[in-house]
């Protein structure tokens, strides 16, 4: 019986941090929206590049003929907005610096888990708030789709999503967690964040990389963190 209510309490406590994460989110609601928004704008520039990058082949780039590409980045663009961080490394690291982290470690909660609930909170807004034109763009599109018709691979791309989106907030609590040594993640993160676009598998698919950079990106967990729902 106590055990129970000790599980009922923790997940009051952690019930009632989501909803934080849900109110944050709408504070800056026109900044909030116009970003969800502008962020789904360079799928069309992709489109456009890669059909003229088509125009000058045979019809196949390293196994990809021009529908599978645009699936492919179709898919791409569901997992960022579904998964990617959102200033969550600016606002722990303002924490730390301002010295706001003292009073949150002194509350009966762990901080990675508080921090935790807040993300999946912002994610859920969100992914609400793109819903709507991301189903219109796949509508647009709708033509290079191709499904997986096996139910497996369904289960599988929604665990690889999970795992995918954790990933990426550990990179991002982990990369604020630098603010206890410097002032500034700023330069760090953006640094960071540009290897992590490219080998994330977010400008081309990895399979297009030569043989020699391989070993590399296989062992860095930024293709984990983007285009592993999509290997499925």
């Amino acid at each position: 019986m106590k055990a129970i209510k000790s599980v009922t309490h923790l997940f009051r406590k952690y019930r009632a941090i989501f909803s934080i994460g849900l109110q944050n989110t709408f504070v800056y609601r026109w900044n909030f929206l116009l970003r969800s928004l502008f962020a789904l704008i360079p799928l069309f520039a992709t489109v456009f590049i890669w059909r003229s990058i088509y125009k000058g082949t045979s019809g196949e780039i390293a196994g990809y003929n021009f529908s599978e590409m645009i699936f492919y980045f179709l898919v791409v663009l569901l997992v960022d907005n579904l998964i990617t961080p959102t200033e969550d490394e600016w606002q722990i690291a303002a924490e730390i610096r301002e010295g706001q982290i003292s009073s949150l470690l002194l509350k009966p909660f762990d901080f990675l888990a508080y921090r935790s609930c807040i993300f999946i909170g912002s994610r859920l807004v969100y992914t609400t708030v793109t819903l709507l034109p991301l189903l219109g763009i796949f509508w647009w599109y709708r033509e290079y789709l191709r499904w997986p018709t096996d139910p497996t691979t369904w289960g599988v791309f929604l665990v690889s999503l999970v795992m995918a989106g954790a990933i990426q907030f550990l990179i991002a609590y982990a990369l604020a967690m630098l603010a206890f040594w410097i002032l500034e993640i700023s330069t760090v993160v953006f640094i960071l964040y540009s290897f992590e676009y490219f080998l994330s598998g977010r400008l081309f698919p990895l399979t297009q990389c030569p043989a020699l950079l391989e070993p590399f990106y296989d062992f860095s967990p930024f293709p984990t963190s983007s285009t592993s729902p999509w290997l499925c």
